[in-house]
């Protein structure tokens, strides 16, 4: 079965882009704001998701989880990972301030060749 160069298949391919790519700031949820390793603070007006990814395990729900793709109004870009079902790891806090980040899905966003990411040729 041939692969689509533009797909990717797990959320490991998909950090591992955002390495390569230096877009893997994580976005962490602290007092009513995202924070990041650099110690800057955002609101959901200073935020946006340019990249949504749904990950579905098929042998093992604890795989379900989504990857939101974030750009800060300063420039920077990372992430913020989120189990959703049975298995999430953040609360009502989480997911009400993540409705409140403004959506412009970017379909160029993260399109790359397998050949880009090591071990998966």
């Amino acid at each position: 079965m041939e692969k689509n160069i533009n797909e990717m298949r797990t959320l490991s391919q998909v950090m591992e882009k955002l390495r390569l790519k230096r877009q893997d700031n994580e976005f962490v949820m602290s007092e009513g704001c995202f924070e990041t390793g650099n110690g800057k603070h955002y609101k959901p007006e200073d935020l946006t998701i340019i990249k949504t990814y749904r990950f579905e395990g098929e042998s093992d729900p604890g795989d379900s989880s989504i990857l939101y793709v974030i750009e800060a109004k300063d420039g920077l870009t990372g992430y913020s990972i989120d189990a959703y079902g049975v298995y999430t790891n953040h609360d009502q806090e989480y997911d009400d301030f993540v409705r409140k980040i403004h959506v412009q899905d970017r379909d160029e966003q993260l399109i790359f060749s397998l050949e880009d990411v090591p071990g998966d040729k």
